[in-house]
């Protein structure tokens, strides 16, 4: 049986990008994404959130990758990133490009 529309949960598409001296790999962006949620956001709140890096949508070359999210949580999830300060000793800066409902409009920022 299909959950009616009212009932299933509103997402929203978010694509970030990385600056930083140099281009990083797809397992420690992860890593280091997985652990800022955690600290930000706590059990609880990656619960409610239920935030999903797409690995199929990680342009290595712009260093960008796209997230999912509840739509209630895109602020926090900014926020959460923003303060994400290194990866592997290098200083970063990660950078929101775009914030969209539809997987398609998104992808074109990749």
């Amino acid at each position: 049986m299909k959950l009616l529309p009212s009932l299933k949960q509103k997402k929203r598409y978010l694509v970030f990008e990385i600056i930083a001296e140099k281009k990083f790999s797809f397992p420690e962006i992860r890593e280091e994404i997985e652990s800022a949620l955690q600290n930000f956001f706590g059990q609880m709140g990656l619960a409610k959130a239920s935030p999903l890096l797409l690995k199929e949508k990680f342009n290595p070359e712009k260093q960008r990758f796209m997230l999912k999210i509840n739509h209630q949580w895109v602020d926090e999830l900014k926020s959460a990133l923003i303060l994400s300060k290194s990866i592997k000793n290098t200083p970063i800066i990660i950078k929101s490009v775009i914030t969209s409902g539809t997987l398609k409009k998104a992808s074109s920022y990749l």
